[in-house]
């Protein structure tokens, strides 16, 4: 379809006409919106590149505006209102105390007759209980002393002889308290006279506790009982 084209002279003062109808241009719709877009393509593509420019990106920042946010503030803490002050303390009202009245006092009752019973009898108290006392046993007889001729030893008497004595030169009879029982065993050895050096004395019970006796006997009958058992130490010269 072809433009139509007014060949009315323009007059002065009125507007000049332009061709009317579609496709004056020669392009349709479609071409007229591709044209619009490649034109801004090309312009976001020149400012694109004139961006990658320092002077420019520099030029732009300072021309930007410039956002300020305003921040609102801060409320200042709420004060709670002063509580109101307590209200007065009534004042305490003490009771009139009354007046003492007089109470007649009641009559006292007629004195009561009381019968006096007799004195009870005081109970015999029971007898104790009789308890047979236990029997002493009889004291035990002190140990018998044996005679010198009721001792007897059943083998020759040990006696060791301490050799710092005979270095010292320590020489004496010790005399010996020995109790022997019935089968001829000593059960005590006691010093009944010393002979002035411990070392003898000890050495004189150490001997008499190993030796064996014969049983003592008296009249046929085995007894026991202490005996004095002498014991020599004597330095050979």
């Amino acid at each position: 379809m072809e433009a139509t084209v007014d060949d009315t002279p323009a007059l002065p003062g009125q507007n000049l006409r332009l061709p009317t109808g579609e496709g004056y241009d020669g392009l349709t719709p479609l071409q007229r919106r591709a044209m619009v877009g490649a034109i801004a393509a090309a312009h976001v593509a020149a400012l694109w590149a004139l961006l990658q420019i320092r002077e420019v990106r520099e030029a732009v920042a300072d021309a930007a505006p410039m956002f300020v946010s305003l921040v609102a503030p801060p409320k200042p803490p709420e004060v709670a209102p002063p509580s109101p002050p307590p209200p007065p303390t009534p004042p305490v009202r003490r009771p009139i105390a009354p007046e003492p009245r007089l109470i007649a006092a009641a009559p006292s009752p007629a004195p009561t007759s009381f019968v006096v019973a007799p004195p009870l009898e005081p109970t015999p108290p029971e007898p104790a209980p009789v308890v047979a006392a236990a029997p002493v046993a009889p004291p035990a007889p002190p140990p018998r002393n044996l005679s010198a001729s009721a001792v007897q030893y059943l083998e020759p008497l040990q006696v060791e002889y301490p050799r710092l004595s005979k270095r010292l030169g320590e020489a004496g009879v010790v005399m010996l308290r020995v109790f022997i029982d019935e089968a001829g065993r000593v059960r005590d050895v006691q010093v009944s006279r010393t002979s002035g050096h411990p070392r003898l004395d000890d050495a004189a019970m150490a001997a008499v506790q190993k030796a064996r006796f014969k049983p003592p006997s008296e009249n046929g009958q085995a007894v026991s009982g202490y005996a004095q058992v002498p014991v020599d130490f004597q330095l050979e010269r």
